[in-house]
């Protein structure tokens, strides 16, 4: 597993939503590299910190002062939910309750039996009027509602924030220089292997190699300039047969990160010697290596 593989495992650990099998290769990973547990510990620092935003939020009072206005009111006929409430708890309709009877009027009465085998007239069915809901009630069912819409925009904020981690990150290793971003996939590797020698004059070397991808990587650090009409050449000694694998020059500070070309080669060594400017013109190392390092 690679650092961005780990990358997008950790942000689906801080949610919570990792399936068994990824969260045990994510263990595994996290185990082999300490060294990415940074990632981890900024992700569940974003989901921490959007928890923490999320308070209760209480409905206006504007709604429980209509509410209430409605519940009193003299006129009962047409007991309505105003547009405040219904916009306070989603997916609510307007309540309209049915005309109550007029107590002047005669009470019914009782019809007359009617004969055997007459049709039988429709029964009156008085309305019936549920009793209105407390005010409690509807304060909390919309304050659960809206809690939970806020829960779940924060959820949005953290997918959002991982989603965008995520291009970034991929931003970042679009944009580096191929020699960076070899020495990452082999950093990565399963076999992946290393050494590091002092270098003749000053400075450090460190190569790095993985078998299985062929590839090899030199990571200097304070190496001296190999001057104006000179450079660096690197060489896969083979069998006693040193192959060119391209030049490089470093920096002010002496460093430089340089993928060898061609494919390393198991038992190899990896040498370096300073070259007249553009390579060696016979394809052979005309000076001493200043640096050899053995891969077997």
């Amino acid at each position: 597993m690679n650092v961005h593989e780990f990358a997008e495992l950790a942000a689906g650990h801080a949610l919570g939503a990792l399936t068994i099998y990824d969260e045990r290769a994510f263990q595994e990973a996290l185990a082999q590299h300490p060294e990415w547990a940074g990632i981890l510990d900024a992700d569940a620092a974003t989901v921490a910190e959007l928890a923490e935003s999320v308070a209760e939020v209480e409905p206006p009072a504007r709604v429980r002062a209509a509410l209430l206005a409605q519940i009193s009111g003299a006129d009962r006929h047409a007991v309505e939910v105003t547009a405040d409430v219904a916009d306070a708890i989603p997916d609510a309709s307007p309540l309209v309750a049915p005309p109550l009877e007029d107590p002047a009027l005669e009470p019914l009465e009782d019809p007359a039996p009617e004969p055997f085998g007459a049709a039988a007239e429709p029964a009156t069915v008085r309305d019936v009027v549920e009793p209105p809901t407390s005010t409690e009630a509807i304060q909390t069912a919309a304050r659960r509602t809206w809690t939970r819409g806020l829960l779940a925009l924060a959820a949005s904020f953290v997918l959002l924030i991982a989603i965008g981690t995520g291009v970034a990150y991929l931003g970042d290793r679009l944009r580096e220089p191929a020699d960076v971003r070899a020495l990452n996939q082999i950093e990565a590797a399963a076999d992946s292997q290393s050494a590091t020698v002092q270098v003749e004059g000053g400075g450090t070397a460190t190569a790095h190699w993985s078998p299985s991808s062929g590839k090899a990587v030199l990571v200097t650090d304070g190496l001296d300039e190999a001057g104006a009409k000179q450079t660096y050449e690197l060489w896969f000694v083979r069998g006693g047969t040193p192959v060119s694998a391209g030049v490089f020059d470093t920096d002010r500070a002496g460093d430089a990160t340089t993928l060898l070309d061609g494919s390393m080669q198991a038992g190899d060594t990896i040498a370096v010697t300073v070259e007249p400017a553009g390579g060696s013109p016979t394809g052979q190392p005309s000076s001493d290596p200043i640096l050899t390092i053995p891969t077997a």
